[in-house]
């Protein structure tokens, strides 16, 4: 991992952003289908719709810093997914995009500008800010998803310890589910 301060960060943040992704679905793999496509109190009245929208949006992002065109047909179909596994598999293919093109950036990337193909315009953006605006996406949803477990059976897990070394107790059987290590989150 990088010794640049901007970097490591956003390197870091893309691993959290998959790990915690991980953690999430193995929770709501235990709700079985019904729970997943239950109606729920929140901004998107399911799992589905909510888990669905942090992928499609992310497919957007991703396609846009990767010098795509995909722009709204990204979500083209809201929730492509009609299971839980079926949505995590594609989610976590999407998260290897997004810590792939994150490990793959050096400095003078950051400033660099992205296109967001939207509807009727393109609308140009650093690359560091969209990168930024992508994890605090997925951190409200995944954060509205974990409120709508709270309501279910299966207990919400703890999404924040992926970060400080302190918590690296906790987090071993993620980091073995992608292969990685405590270096590979810059330790």
């Amino acid at each position: 991992m990088t010794s640049d301060p901007a970097l490591r960060m956003i390197a870091k943040l893309a691993r959290n952003n998959a790990l915690a992704n991980l953690r999430l679905a193995n929770a709501v793999a235990r709700l079985g289908d019904d729970g997943f496509l239950a109606r729920r109190t929140g901004f998107f009245p399911s799992l589905k719709a909510t888990l669905n929208h942090i992928l499609v949006v992310d497919w957007f992002y991703i396609d846009a810093l990767e010098g795509g065109t995909l722009g709204p047909g990204a979500w083209e179909d809201e929730t492509p997914f009609a299971t839980a596994e079926a949505l995590y598999d594609a989610q976590r293919k999407s998260d290897a995009r997004l810590v792939g093109l994150c490990q793959a950036l050096n400095v003078t990337d950051l400033s660099r500008p992205v296109r967001l193909h939207r509807q009727g315009k393109i609308q140009t953006e650093r690359r560091d800010d969209v990168l930024n605006h992508l994890f605090a996406h997925q951190t409200h949803h995944r954060g509205q998803a974990h409120a709508m477990l709270a309501g279910t059976p299966v207990a919400p897990p703890q999404l924040d310890e992926f970060i400080v070394f302190d918590d690296a107790k906790f987090r071993t059987g993620e980091l073995a589910a992608f292969g990685w290590s405590e270096a590979d989150l810059g330790f």
